[in-house]
C-alpha cells in the first residue's frame, strides 16, 4: 500500500532585523518614514521579513524634532546585533557626531551588520565613525559643506536622492528616507514587494532612481 503524504512546506527564513537609532532632536520622518516601510513590508502577502526595532543609547526615552517623545525598545547594551542599522538625521546629529558612545557603537555595530544605511544628516554621523571614507555619499542638501568637512575621503553627490555603495547605502533628506527603505526592499527581496509595500502605504515616490 503506498501512503501520500502532503509535502512539506520550506521553513521561511528568520526575518532580517533592523535598529533605527534615535536620538534627542531626530528628525520624526527620517526614522518613522524607514520604520512604516520595513514594517508593513510582506503584510499583504503574509509574509514577515524584516523585525525593526528602535534603540538609543541608554535606552532612555528622545524628545524629537518638533517635541514628539519616543521610548526606543532597547539601549545600545541590549539590542540585538542588527542585520540592518539605519543612523537618521536631525538636528541632533551635530551632537551625536562628536558623542563618543554613539561613534563606537555604530562603527561596531556597523561593521558586521549586513546593510548600514543613513538618512538625511545621519551621514555625519557615519564620517566621523569612519564609515565613509573612500565612498560615495549624499545627505541633506543644506548639509553637503558639513560632510565634506568631516569626510574629505568621501564623494559627495548633490543631487543624489539615493546613493547605493552596495553594503552602505545613504539618502539625502528627510521624505528620501522611505524611498531608501523600498530601494533596500527591492534588492534584498525584489521589484514586486517593494511595489507592493509602496501601494500599502499609498506612497508614490520613486526609489528606483538615485
Amino acid at each position: 500500500m503506498t501512503i501520500l503524504s502532503a509535502p512539506l512546506r520550506p521553513t521561511p527564513p528568520a526575518p532580517r532585523t533592523v535598529a533605527i537609532v534615535l536620538f534627542d532632536d531626530v528628525e520624526v520622518l527620517d526614522f518613522a518614514g524607514p520604520f512604516e516601510v520595513f514594517s508593513v513590508c510582506g503584510r499583504r502577502s503574509q509574509l514577515d521579513p524584516f523585525d525593526v526595532y528602535t534603540v538609543s543609547e541608554r535606552g532612555q526615552t528622545v524628545r524629537a524634532r518638533n517635541g514628539l517623545v519616543v521610548t526606543p525598545l532597547h539601549s545600545f547594551a541590549s539590542a540585538p546585533a542588527p542585520d540592518i542599522l539605519l543612523v537618521p538625521g536631525g538636528f541632533g546629529t551635530r551632537r551625536e557626531m562628536k558623542n563618543p558612545v554613539m561613534l563606537e557603537w555604530v562603527s561596531r555595530v556597523g561593521a558586521t551588520s549586513e546593510y548600514l544605511l543613513s538618512v538625511c544628516t545621519g551621514a555625519l554621523v557615519l564620517a566621523c565613525a569612519g564609515k565613509l571614507d573612500g565612498l560615495d555619499a549624499t545627505t541633506h542638501h543644506l548639509a553637503f559643506d558639513e560632510l565634506r568637512a568631516v569626510a574629505p575621503r568621501t564623494t559627495i553627490r548633490e543631487g543624489a536622492r539615493i546613493v547605493d555603495n552596495g553594503r552602505v547605502i545613504l539618502s539625502s533628506g528627510v521624505s528620501a528616507g522611505i524611498d531608501m527603505s523600498l530601494h533596500v526592499v527591492a534588492r534584498l527581496l525584489g521589484d514586486d514587494l517593494a511595489l507592493e509595500t509602496a501601494r500599502y502605504m499609498e506612497y508614490e515616490g520613486d526609489w528606483r532612481r538615485g
